[in-house]
């Protein structure tokens, strides 16, 4: 991963297109920083290779693909033992309902962003992810009410 001081304004100011919208003619892109389309072509290769851009894709309303069901999980453990920490955080990659998942420092040990057509599927899900882990010994489920602000773009710092 390049160090942030490698990303010039240029850099920026194409980043903050892609997150908006990464399907942005690069002549468009290129007009608007006032760089040649080759140019932010290259950029935009180099910041794919170095791992700055990690994904090109489409956010999809769960609701519309039936999964109306957001869930914040917090994740008790019991031991923090590498080889069971490794083993969670695996099941937890291998989980497609899992949308998030963050190791957390606090009471709690993870908090997952969870998404499910029912309450029935969140149940199976429970099961298998913490219910069968002896590892964890509780988790607390926030059911959402309304998504407010779903994003990942990244407030870009400007030179």
């Amino acid at each position: 991963m390049p160090n942030p001081a490698d990303l010039d304004g240029f850099d920026l100011e194409i980043l903050d297109i892609l997150q908006k919208d990464n399907t942005v003619p690069q002549r468009s892109i290129g007009e608007h920083v006032h760089l040649s389309a080759p140019a932010v072509q290259r950029r935009i290769k180099r910041m794919q290779a170095s791992g700055v851009i990690q994904a090109n894709i489409a956010v999809v309303d769960p609701a519309a693909v039936a999964l109306p069901i957001t869930i914040i999980v917090e994740v008790h453990i019991a031991n923090e033992r590498y080889d069971l920490i490794n083993a969670i955080k695996r099941s937890f990659l291998d989980a497609p309902e899992v949308q998030q998942c963050y190791q957390v420092t606090g009471e709690a040990d993870f908090v997952l962003v969870v998404v499910v057509a029912s309450m029935s599927d969140y149940e199976v899900l429970t099961r298998r992810l913490f219910y069968d882990n002896p590892n964890v010994t509780k988790f607390k489920s926030l059911v959402t009410m309304d998504r407010v602000k779903i994003g990942l773009s990244l407030p870009l710092a400007r030179d």
